[in-house]
Order: structure tokens, then sequence, then C-alpha cells
């Protein structure tokens, strides 16, 4: 079996949330509780920290693991969904799992007729991630949710520390319509005795957080109230540190939605040490410095190209407020049609040319209902027949170039860029 041959195999034959939507979603661990045993419960083997929340997972995990790399732990990193390939899923002290170990995973898989089990493609890949971890000797995985927390497949492991990065409306139709009901799905990664981190949290999550807490048996610290954690977003837009536990310093992330982020992270990584983690000072420095180089697509330069993933509502708060102050600027997008768009679209300000593209991905709304959508609020939108047509005739235009509304989107520009270099 080939690399390719086992990535199709693993997304064709097991429902993907990727490519169906909700329609792939298997909430419950009982899948993934026997998938992991017949592997031997890897997941058993594994100290963990576990990252839940609607936005700035990513930037989370890769940033803790980044650090824990940095103070000598070898370290695992479980993340979803990638980008361009499948491998950069699953990752020990930032190189991605071989395409070797997975084709044995799943020759492993298939040899043992563990199909029938009717495990999800994000159950597989989980079982493969704490599989590959086990296999690797690590000292700490850091593991994101796929989605929610209580019933998502990663919530098997019991961790050494839970964080929970913010709350707001996403994925509704699965995890609930309200603020409260969201908090309480993500609060589900709560364990006896487990302290929790959460970034940001307003009084109606705090009350959730708070029950759900008593009646795991943990405590949580609210990242938001550090007075001794101050960040600030630069004039270049990348933000600086300049009070922590770890000393003050420039890091390389960009865009005001980081400064809560980088305050979840510092204090994630405070709370580790307390609890006996070696992280140094020049440790957590160099690991702010250096997460760019596995995290992409968060406000990412890519080929002279400005890109974010950021998909939902609460992500497009910050960007519509960067587009707005921007004199000269093209705006590519495109959305899933599982998201909120109508909402997003009603952000967006009057002052950028917009393309709207269909990502590639059964769920994208397609380009022309996309710019119907812009148009009907008047907004300058044309539809073009693909990313790569759309960063051409922006680069016509004079002023910036903007690409983003899906990871999708930001997958068909990074492709040509690999391609290309």
């Amino acid at each position: 079996m080939t690399y390719g041959e086992a990535t199709s195999y693993i997304f064709e034959q097991h429902a993907a949330f990727e490519r169906s939507g909700s329609g792939a979603y298997k909430p419950g661990l009982e899948r993934t509780l026997a998938l992991s045993r017949a592997f031997g419960d890897p997941h058993r083997q594994l100290a963990c920290v576990h990252i839940a929340g609607t936005n700035g997972k990513g930037t989370t995990a890769h940033t803790i693991a980044a650090a824990l790399s940095a103070a000598g732990y070898r370290t695992g990193l479980y993340t979803s969904p990638h980008i361009s390939d499948f491998a950069e899923r699953i990752a020990v002290d930032g190189n991605y799992i071989s395409h070797e170990a997975v084709v044995d995973f799943v020759e492993r898989y298939r040899a043992a007729a563990l199909e029938s089990l009717g495990a999800s493609f994000f159950e597989l890949s989980t079982v493969m991630a704490f599989e590959h971890f086990r296999r690797e000797h690590v000292d700490v995985a850091v593991v994101e949710v796929g989605l929610g927390g209580r019933l998502d497949s990663t919530n098997i492991i019991t961790p050494v520390l839970s964080v929970v990065t913010n709350i707001s409306l996403d994925h509704t139709d699965l995890l609930g319509n309200t603020i409260e009901e969201i908090a309480r799905e993500k609060a589900g990664i709560f364990k006896r005795e487990v302290p929790v981190v959460a970034g940001e949290a307003d009084d109606r999550v705090r009350h959730v957080f708070e029950r759900e807490a008593r009646l795991a048996g943990t405590d949580v610290v609210y990242a938001c109230d550090r007075k001794d954690i101050a960040v600030r977003s630069e004039r270049d837009s990348s933000v600086a540190v300049t009070e922590s536990p770890f000393g003050a310093f420039s890091t390389a992330l960009r865009g005001s939605f980081q400064l809560a982020n980088v305050r979840t992270v510092i204090c994630a990584l405070d709370k580790l040490r307390g609890l006996g983690y070696d992280i140094s000072d020049e440790a957590v420095r160099r690991a702010f410095g250096n997460v760019t180089r596995t995290l992409h697509g968060r406000w990412e330069i890519i080929d002279g190209v400005l890109c974010d993933t950021g998909h939902n509502a609460a992500a497009w708060e910050h960007t519509a407020a960067y587009l707005a102050g921007r004199g000269d600027i093209t705006v590519i997008i495109g959305f899933c049609a599982d998201k909120d768009v109508d909402s997003i679209v009603a952000m967006l300000p009057h002052n950028p040319r917009y393309i709207c593209v269909q990502a590639s991905t059964p769920r994208a709304i397609p380009a022309t209902e996309l710019a119907a959508m812009l148009q009907a609020r008047s907004l300058r939108a044309v539809a073009s027949k693909s990313v790569i047509s759309a960063v051409d005739t922006a680069r016509r235009q004079s002023g910036e170039v903007f690409l983003g509304g899906s990871f999708y989107v930001i997958a068909d520009w990074l492709k040509k860029s690999c391609a290309d270099n």
C-alpha cells in the first residue's frame, strides 16, 4: 500500500467532517475506546495537555508544544484540520508522522478487520496519533479537540492539564444554540483533579465552567484575570509580551485576535511549570519566536498574500476590523455552507474589493452564490473560478491582497505556493 492509497482509504472509507460536514460527526466515545483497545490503549501511556475552545485551539496547541520541545521534552502534537497533507495532523518535536508510519497503521488496522467498529475518519486518526506517540516514546502529547469536547474522540484521555481557549457560537447544529450549551460541551473535557486553564470567559461561561468544575472535582483559573500577564499589538500587527512569569519578549504571531491566545498559552505554561515541568524563560521565548514555522494560515504571508484561516463569526470580528482600516485592499474569500455566513457578510466593510471563490471541498458555498450575498449588501464583489485565478486578478490591482474565510481556501493557495517553490 502506498501513502496515497492509505490516505485515500482513510478519507473515502470513513466518514470525514472535512468532506461531509455534520453528517460525518459521530458523537460518543465507544468506537474510539474500542479501536484504542485493539491497539493496546496507547492513550493510557501518555501524559497529555488537552485543548478545547471555539477559536485559537491551533495556535495554543502549537505554541505549548513548541515550548515543551524547547524545554527538552519529547513532545507530540495532534491538531486538525490539515492544510496540505494528512501528516500535518500528527507530529513529534515539529516533525510530521512519516508516510511509512501512516501506511503501517492503516495496514495493521485492516489486517485486524477493525472496519466493523464503524469508526469515523477522526476517530481513526485520533487513535493513529496516540499509537504514534507511544511508539515514539513522547514525554508529553499536546492534543487538540476536534469538535466540542464532551463527546469528542480525543476525550478518552486523562490529561495533566486541560485548556479551554474561548467560547462563541459555532457548530450550533451539533453543540447547542446558546453560549451556555456550547460551554457545557467544551467543559466536558474537565477531569477529576486535573487543573483547568480558561482563556476568555464572560459571566455566562464562568457560571457554566464553575458548575462543571465542581461536578468534575477540579478548579479553573482564567488567563484573562491574570494581572501579571500583559500583551499588546505592535504597529506591524505582531504581538509582544510586555510582562509575564517568563519575562518580556516579542512573538512571531500576528493579529489582534492572538492577544488572548498568547495570554492563554502563557497561563497554561505557567501552570505546567507549577506541575513540575521544567520550562525555562528561554524555552518560552524561543517557542513564541519560532511557532509560525509549523503553524500555518494564521495571519501568515504566503507568497506575498496575507492569509488567515478564521472561519466563524467570532474570528471575523477581528478580521473585519482589520480590513476596515486598510486603504487599498482586495479580499479573496470563500466559506463552507455550514458556517454562519450571513453574520460574517454583515460584518464586512465596504472599502475593499471582494473576489469570491469556492474552495476545494464539497461543503463550500459556490462562488457565484457568495458573490450575490455580498452584492446584496452593496459590496464590490465578483466571483472567480478558482483561488489561483482570484489571486492573479487581485495582483493586477493596486494595494494589499488578503485571502481567507476557510482552511480550504488557504490550502488551495498553499498547494500552489509549495508547487512553485
